[in-house]
């Protein structure tokens, strides 16, 4: 058979790449047009084949960086699989959330940008790991079912390179939006272009505890700790604060100021209802008749939860709005409207998410406001007096809507809870001596910090640590 034309080939090429991915791959071509044949790492059994990896394709882009804005020259990975390819069924479902305008699949791609080494080869070839990482990221999404935004944070705890011998400090994860790469439609709904940002464990706390956007932008200060397009170097050594210390400085006053805005993270949790006066008598682990105990157990990855910057303090419509799409069981006709107070509460939190109860009253309650340690489908929120929509008040502190439980911390008591969460905020998870119990007995309210049951262990994902 005689060779195509080129003319003809690349038609033909166009017409048997799947729409979806044929728009997104248009979108690449605007930013590298001399790129068409890009390398790509592809998944050799598809997804809806009975493969294991979501992603269909990585291309890796080389982009050379503009001298003018401090950008060097990097490798760019972009993912195609998160969005709907194909429109036909076989990975994504249609959107049916009611929006105006339909999202794609997951509604956005992955990409991330690696620095180029000063003295690399012309032709040296990008790493792979990247690819990895993405495809690792793409599995969760797929597992868990949460969606990821602008500004959430991925505690990832190791090298991103994979590499156990690796002595890199950047260890985690944030989210931005691709700098070159906008919101693109096509023909099954819009796809955003989130880029993964490599950070610092002190860089991953703070914005934990203050704002993800706002972290992003102190890091695009300086090329040396990733400039206007987030580039991430593996052999950076130190953190914006250590750079740049008086930026910490800032970050406290604004904290001490206005609060933090991470509204909730996911978290190993377990609770029980305690009976009436349960922490006053000598056995303080009673409980109810085990035929109307209510405990729920809950396991999953620790991503974090942001809420909408024009917030009001409004549960009903803050926790239906977050960024991880919490279930807010005010909208799910799914789960019963009955509310069941409880006479006291046991909450039992994983040593990891043991540092959020001090962000959770110290910058959270503390400014009026609520926090949310939360799963798939079920979630703790703790409660403000001042904030509405909640099912708790001052006569009924604690309860349970279907799957959220909710509860209330007074306004005496955040002072006190500051003071003894103090160790939480100055001591990493290993160097914790748990379990660690606090009460509050006029309360009826007990927290404990311990490692979950293996039961829970076994159930949790297997992407994030």
């Amino acid at each position: 058979m005689a060779a195509a034309a080129p003319e003809k080939e690349t038609a033909l090429k166009k017409r048997i790449l799947p729409r979806g991915l044929q728009k997104l791959i248009e979108q690449c071509l605007k930013i590298y047009p001399d790129q068409t044949n890009p390398l790509q790492v592809t998944t050799v059994l598809k997804y809806w084949l009975g493969g294991q990896d979501p992603l269909d394709y990585i291309s890796m882009y080389h982009n050379a960086g503009d001298p003018e804005q401090n950008i060097p020259p990097h490798w760019h990975y972009v993912s195609f699989g998160l969005s709907d390819l194909h429109g036909d069924g076989r990975v994504h479902l249609a959107d049916t959330s009611g929006g105006l305008e339909p999202r794609s699949g997951m509604g956005f791609e992955l990409t991330f940008r690696l620095v180029k080494s000063p003295d690399a080869a012309a032709n040296e070839r990008p790493p792979t790991w990247p690819a990895n990482l993405l495809q690792s990221l793409a599995k969760y999404v797929f597992q868990s079912g949460n969606r990821l935004c602008t500004g959430d944070n991925i505690p990832w705890r190791r090298s991103l390179d994979g590499s156990k011998d690796s002595n890199t400090a950047i260890q985690h994860m944030l989210i931005a939006e691709d700098p070159q790469l906008p919101r693109t439609e096509t023909p099954f709904g819009w796809v955003d272009f989130l880029q993964i940002v490599g950070v610092t464990s002190e860089e991953l706390e703070q914005a934990s505890r203050w704002n993800g956007k706002g972290m992003l932008n102190l890091l695009t200060k300086d090329p040396a700790t990733g400039g206007p397009w987030l580039i991430t170097d593996m052999a950076r050594s130190s953190s914006v604060f250590e750079q740049f210390p008086e930026t910490l400085r800032q970050l406290e006053l604004d904290l001490e100021k206005e609060g933090s805005d991470l509204a909730g993270v996911n978290a190993d949790f377990t609770f029980k209802e305690l009976a009436k006066g349960a922490l006053t008598v000598a056995v303080k682990k009673e409980v109810l008749d085990p035929d109307e105990d209510l405990s729920r157990s809950i396991s999953s990855c620790n991503i974090a939860v942001k809420e909408e910057a024009n917030e009001k303090d409004t549960l009903e419509q803050s926790t239906g709005s977050t960024s991880s799409d919490m279930v807010n069981p005010f909208d799910n006709p799914n789960i019963p409207s009955r509310v069941f107070p409880l006479t006291g509460i046991e909450l039992t939190l994983a040593p990891y998410a043991a540092k959020f109860l001090m962000l959770a009253v110290r910058d959270r309650i503390r400014h009026g406001r609520h926090f949310t340690f939360k799963a798939q489908h079920m979630a703790v929120t703790f409660v403000a007096e001042s904030v509405t929509g909640s099912i708790v008040n001052r006569q009924t502190p604690y309860a349970v809507l279907g799957s959220w439980v909710q509860i209330l911390i007074p306004n005496r008591l955040v002072p006190r809870m500051v003071e003894r969460f103090g160790e939480l905020s100055t001591r990493s998870a290993d160097g914790l001596k748990i379990p660690l119990t606090y009460e509050w007995p006029e309360q009826n309210l007990k927290f404990i910090i311990d490692n979950p049951p293996p039961e829970l262990l076994n159930q949790q994902g297997p992407i994030l640590a």
